[in-house]
């Protein structure tokens, strides 16, 4: 199986001296939290900073990737422990601090965690284990091929005597490690590939697995905030007379992105926030609402320069020899990330210091962070990772950190910093809005020639860091999932072009792919209608020489029983798309009555991640990439009004309910390619999936999200 390179300096990064961390109210150093975590502290073999074994034989995992639901706190140890012949009972999980000398990269996002991973960490196993067998038969005085590794023993074959891991811990510290050990053949996998028990379910169920909101420290006080309305405006005055006289309000003053109360429980502050008086510049943006960022994007969309994201063949002589042109526009609105936990941060600023307990995506850009807007060394900084409730992209952001940073450091005490949900709902970095001009040159037999994409959107790159483009650059992510076009048509030509607003925009679950997606799959799905041939097969005849496509859009057809007859007003869509290294493909059956209104009843989809390091966890990513794709189909939509977000909490921003849910079957398909992305490559598909349903059942079709019952009356 190919593997990635890993060098020889990540792989012996920090080495023997790695420290292991464990998450809890108050930051203890690692000898301290193990015996906290009812390890054994004493002559541990610890090989690099991601394993630790113990000599009452604990097997401690250290996990340097942000858990947010996608079971890295399984799925990683899995890919270590299989290679180090581990006993799966034995093995801990802890979470890394934040550190990038140890750890490297721990930004988590991009469906990256398994692909970033895989290789460093089965190394490491791999390397532990050699030095475990070559402790073993030095002890025994036999030699190293007349023993193995299996269930955390080594086992001299001969005799059949065995050693614990951690009877051998000691010795095993003084050998050196192999930078390049031998790896298992797949098939002598006992992890990788098969379902395992999750490391930190038990936590969760019974209540004790701790969130950035569960965190409570020593003379801890608690912070809300309030900014601005207005995206660009700013506070001018405030009156907090009415706020300081409810009870448990400590304190109200300004910080730099709004207003501060502080008090000695949550409840108290929201109330303060509530009863402020604040007086607000609102700035130029307020003269903005919704209607003018789509008009301001048309006008740049028609006038403006593009940049070619991609150009095959010559699309303008396709269009001027052309039996006719066919032109169509999608549009995909703002929307937002929606997180269960709202942003949250306890934080605790003093004597040139400072202690973070956050949920974060990217805890080594926090630590940044926080050392430059305080004015401290970076190793003054520490930073402990929380489970997330919630990351979606918008735990990539550091904007609520420094709101605790600001407020504990003006109170000199801890602080517990939550966002109310309406500061949430008002203050994200949204999905940006796109609008796509899509169009084909077609033959007297209605055969495409040529395939024309332009799109229309703000640049988060830009956005910021906009330093990068300003001789008019391509921003590469904003074409994802459009410059990679998989279907051989002869000509094409996509183009980009940029228009950011003071509206802010961030990277959300598949990015740039869920828009692009949608107005890929959606086109193709005309130009296979205006040929009269079968979505299904007209997209097989296109994708001839790429085979992963046809491997998920076969294998999603196959289970779904496309070509059966469904009943009146029932569709069958189909939709594939590549992101993130992963090919996913749905088939989504809908219902719609003569009133407009529609359930999506059932979505099947396949996909091809690669090697399926934990079937499980791709299966449960699947699962909730479809309701959160099917949220942003449906109903999530943020609209703009005087400068500000229209909406508020979720009475007006709804998200899918358990009773809108479709059955969902999901079918892994088998590959021995190195492992890619599971939380984000299932997103894409479902919205195409069930607008080419929807048209399939009535005829209509859907070129603008969220799909309403009103668009199918019209």
């Amino acid at each position: 199986m190919p593997e990635s390179s890993v060098s020889r300096r990540d792989f012996l990064k920090v080495s023997s001296t790695a420290g292991v961390g464990l998450m809890i109210g108050v930051f203890l150093p690692a000898k301290e939290r193990l015996v906290a975590a009812g390890l054994a502290p004493s002559q541990p073999f610890e090989p690099n900073a991601f394993l630790a074994i113990h000599p009452d034989n604990s097997v401690v995992i250290t996990v340097a990737k942000s858990e947010m639901g996608q079971h890295v706190r399984t799925s990683l140890p899995m890919i270590l422990g299989d290679e180090l012949e581990a006993d799966w009972s034995q093995i801990t999980v802890l979470q890394a601090d934040a550190n990038e000398q140890k750890y490297g990269n721990q930004g988590t996002g991009g469906s990256g965690s398994i692909r970033e991973s895989f290789t460093i960490l089965r190394k490491t196993g791999a390397a532990a284990k050699e030095v475990l067998i070559k402790a073993g038969a030095k002890k025994w005085g036999v030699t190293i091929e007349e023993c193995i590794a299996t269930k955390g023993k080594i086992i001299h074959l001969p005799t059949k005597r065995q050693f614990t891991f951690g009877e051998l811990a000691e010795m095993a510290s003084s050998y050196s490690l192999s930078t390049n050990p031998k790896l298992k053949d797949p098939e002598d996998f006992n992890f990788i590939g098969k379902s395992m028990p999750g490391k930190d379910t038990p936590s969760r169920a019974n209540g004790k697995a701790q969130f950035g909101i569960d965190i409570r420290i020593p003379d801890m006080l608690y912070a809300t905030v309030i900014h601005c309305p207005t995206f660009g405006g700013k506070a001018k005055s405030f009156n907090s007379n009415s706020a300081k006289g409810i009870p448990g309000v400590t304190d109200i003053f300004a910080i730099e992105e709004g207003v501060a109360i502080v008090g000695n429980n949550t409840w108290s502050v929201i109330q303060g926030q509530r009863a402020l008086d604040i007086e607000w510049d609102h700035g130029d943006f307020a003269n903005w609402d919704s209607n003018r960022i789509k008009s301001f994007m048309e006008k740049k969309g028609g006038s403006g320069k593009a940049v070619i994201a991609r150009k095959e063949g010559d699309v303008t002589t396709a269009h001027k020899k052309a039996a006719s042109v066919f032109e169509v526009q999608y549009e995909v609105p703002f929307t937002h990330h929606a997180t269960m936990e709202p942003m949250n941060c306890v934080a605790h600023v003093g004597n040139g210091k400072c202690e973070i307990w956050v949920p974060t995506q990217v805890p080594q850009r926090v630590q940044t962070k926080a050392a430059e807007h305080l004015g401290i060394p970076l190793e003054q900084v520490k930073v402990h990772v929380t489970l997330l409730g919630g990351g979606f992209g918008r735990r990539l952001f550091a904007d609520y950190v420094t709101d605790a940073l600001e407020i504990s450091q003006k109170i000199g005490k801890p602080v517990k910093m939550l966002w109310t949900r309406e500061e949430d709902m008002a203050h994200d970095f949204f999905r940006p809005t796109s609008i796509h001009k899509l169009s084909a040159a077609l033959t007297k037999k209605n055969q495409a020639k040529s395939w024309s994409h332009r799109i229309i959107a703000p640049s988060i790159s830009a956005q910021r860091s906009p330093q990068k483009f300003t001789k008019g650059e391509l921003d590469k992510s904003a074409v994802s999932g459009a410059r990679n076009l998989p279907y051989e048509i002869p000509n094409l030509h996509i183009d980009y072009i940029m228009t950011n607003t003071k509206v802010p925009v961030g990277w959300w679950r598949a990015v740039y792919n869920s828009q692009n997606g949608f107005a890929n799959e959606g086109f193709v799905d005309e130009l296979a209608h205006l040929a009269d041939e079968d979505p299904y097969h007209f997209r097989v005849k296109l994708l001839k020489n790429s085979p992963r496509h046809l491997g998920v859009l076969n294998v999603a057809a196959e289970k779904s029983g496309w070509g059966t007859k469904l009943g009146k007003g029932r569709g069958r869509g189909i939709a594939v798309h590549e992101s993130f290294g992963s090919w996913a493909a749905h088939v989504a059956e809908v219902t719609v009555k003569s009133d407009g209104s529609f359930t999506v009843d059932r979505i099947v989809g396949a996909i091809d991640c690669g090697l399926p390091v934990h079937p499980d966890g791709i299966r449960m990513q699947m699962e909730s990439g479809i309701v959160y794709g099917l949220t942003s189909t449906l109903k999530g939509e943020i609209t703009i009004k005087k400068g500000a977000v229209e909406q508020s909490n979720f009475h007006d921003f709804e998200l899918l309910r358990i009773d809108e849910s479709p059955e969902m079957e999901i079918h892994i398909v088998a590959s021995d390619e190195p492992p890619s992305g599971a939380g984000e490559p299932g997103l894409p598909p479902v919205a195409p999936s069930v607008a080419n349903a929807i048209f399939d059942a009535t005829g209509k079709r859907i070129r603008k999200l969220p799909i309403r019952p009103e668009d199918l009356r019209a």
